[in-house]
């Protein structure tokens, strides 16, 4: 992917900067308290960047899935909140994304004031990429800056249509995600390997066939490695299989039997008797899972097997849980193979976001890791070699084009 210009690149100075940002945080069931706010808090150097230079901010974010409605319970005013205890400073909420009373807003705002609109996906026209309102959002300010990586893979008002009105450049978070993502994959440390994990073995076909030609190992945990078992002729019980997958599994097996890469797949499995954190659990052989039980974990073995593997390893991209870490007894793999990365202090070790994030995080051991990313759906894509149109849209860092804004 083509080199961005960054927030570094452009003259800010006592500008009004529009900043997308990913603040769809989690929030504790039924309450407005954030229960991790991570998300606002790998925002804060772009922002921090932008008030030491006497710029007003207008930031922007969706919350949630309102689809095009105003929903209370989505409202960003406890983002907001959150925002303005760690920036030690007030953060106006707005009512709205756009229209009359924000132009006030915005107009009123001081130097170094910080104004958050309303969550965009109120407006149905933000997911649509709808121009009079991207045009209606880049009225508001003079420079965009996008921050929010986790949206990077959608064509939206708010990160594409936007970068048609103003000049665009990408936020320090969105930056780092680029440059550590970009050269894990083009100009990594070797060995890599690429840990392979999660339910579906669609999600990740065209990362394993981008892959395939850059690790060194590649290694398959978590319930997609039940269509894998199958492929190698294993009866899997009542494991969740993808039967039109099957063919695909069966190549990259027999690609990989030079050797070249070294794939790894589960030679153990944790099974349960049912789809329930209280089921009946066993450790088996993969050649011996019961009919009627199904893989939810790797087994102490092949977590051992694959630890061994990684541990010489250079750099390490870890897409996918091993297996339904959210529940104690199918978490060990999962947990076991964190715990190696977090102890490779010479390695460069670069976790997706979505779920292999949230286990990261849950263990504690998220600072331990060199990266780990903030976007589930970007991280996959930029991996799978695809353009982000909310990265596309941005300014070239070889472009000559004028970046002041007037």
């Amino acid at each position: 992917m083509t080199a961005k210009k960054s927030v570094r690149d452009i003259d800010v100075a006592g500008k009004a900067v529009l900043v997308r940002v990913d603040y769809n945080v989690p929030f504790h069931p039924g309450t407005t308290t954030i229960s991790d706010d991570g998300r606002i808090r790998a925002s804060l150097p772009t922002l921090e960047y932008l008030l030491e230079r006497d710029c007003k901010l207008i930031i922007c974010s969706h919350l949630g899935r309102p689809r095009g409605q105003v929903v209370e319970d989505m409202r960003l005013a406890p983002v907001s909140s959150r925002l303005s205890e760690l920036l030690g400073k007030p953060v106006i909420q707005a009512p709205d994304c756009i229209g009359a009373l924000v132009e006030s807003a915005v107009a009123s705002l001081p130097a170094r004031g910080v104004l958050m609109l309303e969550n965009l996906r109120f407006h149905s026209c933000e997911e649509k990429n709808d121009s009079d309102f991207a045009e209606a959002l880049a009225s508001l300010a003079d420079v965009y800056v996008n921050d929010a990586f986790g949206t990077a893979h959608r064509a939206h008002a708010s990160t594409e249509g936007v970068t048609r009105y103003l000049p665009s450049v990408a936020g320090f978070l969105m930056a780092k995600e680029l440059e550590i993502l970009g050269t894990a994959l083009d100009s990594p440390r070797r060995p890599l390997a690429a840990i392979m994990g999660g339910a579906k073995v669609s999600d990740k076909i065209a990362v394993l066939e981008r892959l395939v030609d850059r690790a060194d190992i590649i290694i398959i945990g978590g319930g997609m490695a039940a269509t894998f078992l199958k492929a190698q002729g294993h009866e899997i019980g009542d494991s969740l299989i993808e039967e039109e997958r099957i063919g695909f599994a069966s190549g990259l097996i027999a690609r990989c039997e030079s050797g070249s890469p070294q794939l790894l797949l589960p030679t153990d499995v944790v099974v349960a008797d049912g789809f329930s954190q209280d089921a009946n659990t066993r450790t088996v052989p993969v050649a011996e899972i019961p009919v009627g039980w199904r893989v939810l974990d790797i087994g102490p073995d092949t977590a051992e097997a694959f630890s061994e593997a990684l541990r010489p390893c250079g750099t390490v991209i870890w897409n996918g849980p091993m297996g339904v870490f959210e529940w104690s007894a199918f978490a060990q793999g999962t947990v076991k193979i964190a715990n190696v990365l977090a102890a490779m202090d010479d390695a460069t070790t670069v976790m997706g976001g979505g779920s292999t994030a949230e286990a990261v995080e849950s263990l504690g051991l998220s600072a331990r890791m060199t990266h780990v990313s903030t976007g589930g759906g970007a991280s996959l894509e930029f991996m799978e070699g695809r353009d982000l149109p909310g990265v596309a849209a941005l300014l070239d860092a070889q472009s000559t084009d004028s970046v002041e804004a007037s």
